[in-house]
């Protein structure tokens, strides 16, 4: 009998207004992935390894609810336009990252949040209801004053007149404002300050686990009161077509996606994994090339170059691209 490690989505019982996902968009080589990497476990990795996507979940408790946050790092390449897109329109809070000493990055930022807002607004329009964006841009790398290629005006402009908008200078590397960033960015989107790194107790799956069931025998339980947060092991990105369900519902059904598919907690029966470097997967299921016990699943261009075949997801391009652009007409 195989003892169970980790509590699973299912046994906390999420509510679905209380499952979001936070994206983080920027060029490459500006700091996203160290920045989640803060986020996640308070440390920073010197070695530089270029993302495809990684997709991360952390489930919180505080003040007696549960809340679920999954976080997607996204690739500063975006090779596939129509999966940037569908990023945008499932996620709920953003962060825009710069090189405060690379000006391209910057220039970067500025077409992303016109994507964000333009993409957002179709979607409003299609549903008939407001929708807050909690968007922050950072300008990476502050620790590298003496390089810096963006001025304090030019960014004081990019966020002007936006009350769901803020603008932090962070380094990830040296850890200075990060937390502060995260906090403003919860309070944008009307979430628990304890959400950020430094507000609550990070604890693992198995004192999470243990923790869930005294809470079962014991609702006065002192641990219980305080806010703790854990990082989910081998959690998968949900699939393409759960995204796209999640789009069309909350579309068709004037608001209403998060209430159903956003809330099945991740991977389907049917789930392929995300950007599967397996051009035979197409939609059998996981690909069991990747290790499950992972808990973050990342491709890098040397793994892509290995497989002479092109990827399941450019197989599934011309039906992301035609139903997104049916939701959402593309931003030029």
């Amino acid at each position: 009998m195989i003892k169970k490690m980790s509590p699973s989505e299912s046994d906390f019982d999420i509510p679905p207004k209380n499952c979001y996902r936070m994206v983080i968009l920027g060029s490459t080589k500006v700091g996203k992935t160290a920045i989640v990497s803060r986020f996640l476990n308070g440390r920073f990795e010197e070695q530089y390894t270029p993302t495809i996507e990684d997709f991360h979940r952390k489930l919180y408790s505080i003040r007696g609810h549960v809340y679920q946050l999954d976080i997607l790092d996204t690739s500063g390449n975006h090779p596939f336009p129509a999966m940037r897109r569908l990023s945008i329109l499932t996620g709920d809070v953003f962060i825009l990252v710069f090189s405060l000493d690379n000006r391209d990055s910057f220039q970067e930022v500025q077409r992303l949040k016109r994507q964000i807002y333009e993409t957002k607004s179709c979607l409003k329009n299609k549903i008939k209801e407001n929708i807050d964006i909690p968007l922050v841009i950072c300008g990476n790398k502050g620790d590298r004053q003496f390089n810096r290629e963006v001025q304090p005006e030019e960014i004081q402009q990019l966020v002007a007149g936006d009350a769901q908008c803020a603008y932090f200078e962070i380094s990830a590397k040296r850890n200075e404002n990060v937390d502060q960033m995260f906090q403003t960015l919860f309070t944008l989107a009307k979430l628990p300050n304890e959400m950020s790194p430094d507000l609550h107790r990070k604890v693992s799956a198995q004192y999470c686990d243990m923790l869930h069931r005294k809470s079962l025998k014991n609702k006065k339980l002192k641990d219980i009161g305080e806010a703790y947060g854990v990082v989910t092991p081998s959690a998968r990105r949900p699939s393409v077509h759960s995204d796209l369900m999640y789009i069309k519902e909350k579309a068709v059904g004037g608001g209403q996606g998060k209430e159903s598919t956003r809330s099945a907690g991740g991977a389907d029966s049917n789930e392929a994994c995300f950007l599967t470097p397996v051009a035979s997967v197409k939609n059998t299921g996981f690909n069991k090339t990747h290790k499950e016990t992972s808990s973050v699943q990342t491709l890098t261009p040397q793994t892509l170059s290995l497989r002479a075949q092109p990827l399941w997801v450019l197989d599934q391009q011309p039906l992301i691209s035609t139903f997104a652009q049916r939701l959402v007409p593309p931003v030029t």
